[in-house]
């Protein structure tokens, strides 16, 4: 008889490593008072933005990777007839975004904390989402990282069917090899067309940190035909 073992299961590629990080005190009270207002609980089940917003008709715009969650909340600031998800795997920057939410006393913003690719595959209907924002993703600069890549061809499908009809993408880098990488994948997809570049208002900390080291900040738009 063969001796019995356990097959080893294949791991799958993520595009972020879960770190503990340092948290501060005021971002742990955030998410010991906020996240039960802010958070959505439940991602095991279709998510229905009627139930979570209560109301109706209203886009829907995902951020993936939000940070501390600047632009997230300036969006949100300026679309109030807008609803916004921010996801983010980093309870720092969760932590930092709460303690903005809760200051600013919005209502139309709601966070995850779970990997965008699976709450994408098991937690959105097909044609639920009007925009997907990814502002400065990891950009896994070694090439042997660059699997990690969050933005490939893969998730090129994902969003096509998660995404409405006419509905867009909006994504920034300041690496140039991940730039290119992002216009290949469109091109090669056949169900984007890129459109007038990317215009943000605000600066994330990203941005600035790309600028300083002589990076050329790359932004773009692409629609979903």
């Amino acid at each position: 008889m063969k001796p019995s073992h356990k097959l080893k299961q294949k791991r799958e590629v993520t595009s972020f490593v879960r770190r503990a990080g340092r948290i501060t005190s005021g971002q742990k009270n955030a998410w010991q008072y906020y996240w039960e207002l802010y958070g959505i609980q439940n991602t095991k089940e279709i998510i229905e933005t009627t139930n979570i917003f209560n109301n109706s008709n209203r886009k829907l715009i995902i951020e993936i990777g939000f940070g501390n969650g600047e632009i997230l909340i300036d969006s949100a600031l300026r679309n109030p007839d807008d609803n916004f998800i921010g996801i983010e795997v980093y309870e720092s920057g969760i932590g930092q975004c709460l303690i903005q939410l809760s200051e600013k006393k919005l209502s139309n913003v709601r966070l995850i904390n779970e990997d965008a690719k699976h709450i994408l595959n098991h937690s959105f209907k097909d044609q639920a989402i009007d925009q997907i924002n990814i502002f400065f993703p990891d950009p896994w600069p070694k090439k042997k990282h660059h699997k990690r890549r969050l933005i490939n061809q893969e998730f090129i499908l994902l969003i096509g069917k998660k995404l409405k009809k006419n509905g867009c993408i909006n994504i920034a880098t300041d690496w140039d090899d991940y730039a290119e990488q992002i216009i290949d994948v469109f091109n090669k997809s056949n169900l984007f067309k890129k459109t007038n570049n990317l215009r943000l208002n605000l600066e994330t900390k990203f941005e600035k940190r790309g600028l300083k080291l002589g990076h050329k900040i790359q932004k773009f738009t692409f629609q979903l035909l």
